[in-house]
């Protein structure tokens, strides 16, 4: 990550408890695969 807020967004993010720390990897996991799924569907979509 070239992103000094990322990285520093990371650090804080180890901070927390560990549940909490799930629950962050969840929101972004899932945000990143609805994102791909609408990229993918708006692809192929579009080429039929």
């Amino acid at each position: 990550m070239e992103d000094k807020t990322a990285i520093e967004q990371m650090r804080l993010i180890q901070q927390l408890e560990e549940d909490d720390k799930q629950t962050i990897f969840k929101l972004i996991d899932k945000m990143l695969t609805n994102k791909k799924f609408k990229d993918f569907f708006a692809k192929n979509v579009a080429s039929l």
